[in-house]
């Protein structure tokens, strides 16, 4: 019989900068630019997290999107209408420090394969400006989408994303980057028929990533950011995904998290399925796409018939939920990620997003308490995982005590 001494480990969790969009007045911070992030640092010491996903996005003034089209918020904060300089990062640095807030990623969440050649040239460009403020930030990632070519089928997208995918991996590859995909299939993103507007959004596709990747040198820059509340909206759960994972042999795939949930309404079910509403959502007007752009965001109801995201610890506890896929089990998720997955626990961020929308207010007074009730839901599950693990992983086995129960399977219906 062995003693081994109980040492539980966490990960550092943290928060989504878009979850107040204007946290500064957009007439001081366009500006000021850095002005932005300096006060969202000091809102994260506020809310007590170690680190934020610092958030990009093209200016209002440059989206093709207009805001109004927006289900999913984003924030420039992180502003590039110039580009980043050492004396913007020499600013921002004495920030994080003044703070003890870290940065834990860069994100940029865009179309990298839109089918105009403009538009993809435009993102393209603005996504290495992300690369190069991430290297002057110290930051060891960042975080994006792939999307999708409207224009082309899923396969002829693989072949797309690789020719003109793999050419902006190389360039993470030379700045000594990972891009970490989120897997949202974005059904609201366009008013077409099309469900799934980024290609990454299922591990079966990840992985066909990255075999491309792998062949041209870059499969060390592809990872996933992984979102579990994509996982709700396409009937899978989170457990099973990390078991087949670690079955096919890309158990080291997933490096970051993004702590977000989806509630699944059984009656936006019954009507709609898990396709979502197909007709009379809004964004069409007599056989012609709706011009206003608020009407045009009646989209997402592709998606909004039949589920609504969670922001961690708003949504009641219901463990057949959790059995059905129709939410999420935080601490099944969390017990997961560290039996199946390899991770530097440590160094993995539990990136909490804030998308529910009841509360999704701008008022930074309001929202204050809201986000530091999730926050801490976040790390006491976190914790409580730890724990398990270290208990059942370490301490009991190596006094020959055994592990009560069976627990949560994988595959398991």
């Amino acid at each position: 019989m062995a003693i081994v001494s109980f040492e539980p480990q966490f990960m550092p969790v943290g928060v989504l900068t878009a979850a107040i969009q204007e946290l500064t007045p957009r007439a001081v911070r366009d500006a000021d630019p850095d002005r932005a992030i300096e006060d969202w640092l000091a809102y994260a010491a506020e809310l007590e997290v170690d680190c934020i996903q610092l958030s990009a996005a093209l200016h209002p003034s440059v989206s093709d999107v207009p805001a109004d089209a927006m289900l999913d918020p984003v924030a420039n904060t992180l502003d590039l209408r110039e580009p980043f300089s050492p004396a913007r990062a020499a600013r921002v640095r004495k920030a994080l420090e003044a703070t003890g807030v870290a940065i834990a990623d860069l994100a940029y969440f865009d179309n990298m394969l839109h089918e105009d050649p403009a538009l993809r040239r435009q993102k393209h460009d603005f996504m290495l400006r992300v690369f190069d403020a991430a290297v002057l930030l110290g930051a060891p990632a960042v975080c994006g989408f792939v999307g999708r070519n409207q224009k082309l089928s899923m396969d002829e997208n693989l072949v797309d994303f690789e020719s003109a995918f793999i050419p902006l991996l190389r360039e993470a590859r030379a700045r000594g980057l990972e891009y970490r995909i989120e897997q949202c299939p974005m059904p609201g993103w366009t008013t077409g028929d099309n469900f799934h507007n980024n290609i990454a959004y299922t591990p079966g596709l990840w992985v066909a990533l990255h075999r491309i990747c792998e062949r041209h040198g870059v499969g060390d820059q592809l990872r996933v950011h992984y979102d579990p509340s994509h996982a709700i909206l396409m009937g899978q759960d989170t457990r099973s995904i990390f078991q087949w994972l670690r079955d096919s042999g890309y158990a080291f795939l997933i490096s970051g998290f993004h702590v977000k949930g989806q509630v699944v309404d059984a009656r936006g079910v019954s009507a709609w399925g898990y396709g979502g509403q197909t007709v009379e959502r809004g964004d069409w007007t007599l056989g012609r796409v709706a011009s206003d752009p608020a009407a045009q965001a009646n989209a997402w109801k592709k998606q909004t018939a039949f589920c609504e995201h969670e922001l961690p610890g708003t949504a009641r506890h219901d463990p057949l939920a959790y059995l059905q896929n129709r939410s999420v089990d935080w601490l099944d998720h969390q017990l997961a990620a560290r039996e199946l997955l390899e991770l530097d626990v440590a160094k993995t961020p539990l990136i909490v997003e804030h998308e529910y929308p009841a509360a999704r207010t701008q008022d930074r007074d309001a929202l204050l308490p809201i986000l530091k009730g999730s926050i801490a839901f976040a790390r006491h599950v976190d914790r409580a995982a730890a724990s398990m693990a270290a208990l059942q992983g370490r301490v009991l086995p190596a006094q020959g005590i055994a592990v009560q129960g069976i627990g949560r399977q994988a595959y398991r219906s």
